[in-house]
């Protein structure tokens, strides 16, 4: 099968296309014929040489993808050949064919294209189980999210407010405030040039806050906390380390919690993965939600899919194609 390889640690040059040996489904896997695989910042990461992936995983980048099953492990009990499924994996995804674990597989929402769905998993699984659960935001409440084009931003704001919460989000040019706007965002700031927290703070705070950002950010975030607040982190793109006052996590009560999604167990993945077809599958089938794909970029040309996030151009998700784009 056609695959991308990292060749060494580095750049968007170090993707390279290679042919390796179709992947054996061991006995709770499923081998998925790959329509689009989603790309995401956790393989810019290991591309770089910065996330390496869980012992007994592909060396192959890639954390979701959707197509068709063509075989099924011998104690795979839901799924069979001829489903067509979207998944979140360990890896393995930039390549016509990878191994899921059948409880981390889900059905395509209806109405959905395989290419659209391929950019559901890796944005789903981790905004349900940081937002929705570990950040417990409720009907009502109001969720800060930086980065609001990203992938991770806009799957918040569509996924909030179908479910009933208000959405203040940031980004980094006119155009990207726009487009958060038009997701459905009820604020969104220039986290380059606007005075952000203390403008949030005007609007009355929030409830939660979803951070991709992490260093200097992460104590003007507690500062737009209400009380009772909850912080939750999953990425740290301004740096690893933060100074916060003890002092206002005691006196307004706040929670601050993170997580990451890679190396989850294939049970905790599972039950994240049922809780998404049970609260969120349905709003995508009715249209409540509709994913937003930014660009289609073919398998082979990977390296262009990772200039183009590296660049922070998009605005939704990045997908690449097995076939014909």
């Amino acid at each position: 099968m056609q695959a991308i390889e990292i060749s060494a640690p580095g750049g968007p040059d170090a993707l390279v296309p290679t042919y390796r040996a179709v992947p054996t489904p061991g006995p709770c896997d499923v081998l998925i014929k790959v329509a689009g695989a989603g790309v995401n910042r956790p393989d810019v990461l290991q591309r770089m040489g910065l996330y390496p992936p869980p012992p007994g995983a592909s060396d192959i980048p890639g954390l979701e993808v959707a197509g068709t099953i063509v075989e099924a492990g011998v104690h795979v009990t839901r799924w069979q050949p001829g489903d067509d499924v979207c998944a979140l994996l360990t890896g393995g995804g930039y390549a016509e064919y990878a191994v899921a674990h059948e409880g981390s597989c889900l059905p395509i929402p209806r109405g959905l294209s395989l290419i659209e769905a391929a950019g559901l998993p890796e944005t789903f699984f981790t905004v349900w189980a940081n937002a929705f659960e570990d950040g417990a935001l409720k009907t009502g409440e109001t969720l800060l999210v930086h980065g609001g084009t990203s992938g991770i931003g806009v799957t918040a704001i569509l996924t909030a407010k179908a479910r009933g919460a208000a959405v203040v989000a940031t980004a980094g040019t006119d155009a990207k405030l726009d487009a958060i706007r038009e997701l459905g965002a009820d604020a969104a700031f220039n986290y380059a040039s606007d005075e952000w927290d203390a403008e949030i703070q005007r609007l009355g705070g929030v409830d939660v806050v979803l951070d991709m950002t992490g260093g200097d950010f992460v104590a003007r975030n507690l500062a737009c906390l209400r009380p009772g607040g909850r912080h939750v982190s999953i990425a740290f793109l301004r740096g690893d380390a933060a100074e916060v006052s003890v002092m206002t996590i005691m006196r307004k009560r706040l929670r601050l919690s993170g997580s990451t999604m890679k190396g989850r167990t294939a049970a905790e993945k599972a039950r994240i993965a049922r809780a998404l077809e049970d609260e969120i599958w349905p709003l995508l089938s009715n249209g409540k939600i509709r994913p937003r794909v930014d660009q289609v970029i073919p398998l082979r040309e990977a390296r262009k899919a990772h200039e183009l996030m590296e660049s922070g151009a998009h605005v939704g998700k990045i997908v690449l194609a097995t076939g014909q784009v």
